[in-house]
């Protein structure tokens, strides 16, 4: 039994180090790590990835796939669920490090494979949808560039950065309340309180100061 770590690295998201640090401080014991760089989760699939699709060759039943997020998966709706229910009857358990979520096949009882499907959907469209938000966002935040000076638009340098940005939206999805998102992101509840006020200004302010 193979414990594999997957990430996806891009410029706007953690570096790899960091989510592995994660991983291993939540008590994961990984066995290998592969990672994509610079891949989009949106526009293409695990499978069609360099090294996403080494894990369908790789990943055997009674293995456990660990991610920090859905979303490294993907931000693509059709592309998560798909993947997630292919692995779990592949035999494989697949594990989040935020949430400490777990998906697998185990559960042969309806009520609860239907709650089960019913979270990964959740989740797969939080992705999908915290995607979209962060194009509008930065699409935004270039237009207001090109018709105003930047020491008229730019405001207050945020005092967030991208990475607590990214951990504020992904625990939101999953239903974390304030303070221990707070806690986790190394935020005050007021700042956190402040980005979900309004997660499409808090991207539009990172992408006014370039971060």
């Amino acid at each position: 039994m193979t414990t594999i770590f997957y990430a996806r690295v891009s410029t706007a998201d953690q570096t790899l180090d960091h989510q592995v640090a994660q991983a291993r401080k939540a008590g994961f014991t990984i066995d290998e790590v592969i990672a994509d760089q610079g891949q989009s989760g949106v526009s293409t699939n695990l499978s069609e990835r360099p090294e996403g699709r080494r894990l369908f060759d790789k990943l055997r039943r009674g293995d456990t796939l660990v991610v920090r997020w859905v979303d490294r998966l993907g931000r693509n709706y059709q592309d998560v669920t798909d993947t997630i229910r292919h692995f779990m009857r592949q035999g494989v358990t697949i594990r989040t490090v935020i949430n400490s979520m777990t998906f697998d096949g185990a559960t042969t009882d309806p009520t609860q494979q239907a709650v089960r499907d019913a979270l990964i959907a959740f989740m797969a469209a939080t992705a999908q949808a915290q995607a979209e938000a962060t194009k509008e966002a930065q699409r935004a935040g270039i237009e207001h560039a090109k018709t105003e000076k930047p020491e008229a638009y730019r405001g207050r340098k945020p005092s967030y950065d991208r990475d607590q940005l990214n951990l504020v939206r992904e625990m939101t999805g999953t239903g974390a309340g304030t303070s221990e998102v707070a806690r986790a992101a190394g935020l005050s509840r007021q700042t956190v309180l402040r980005i979900r006020g309004d997660i499409v200004e808090a991207e539009a302010a990172l992408a006014r100061w370039g971060m």
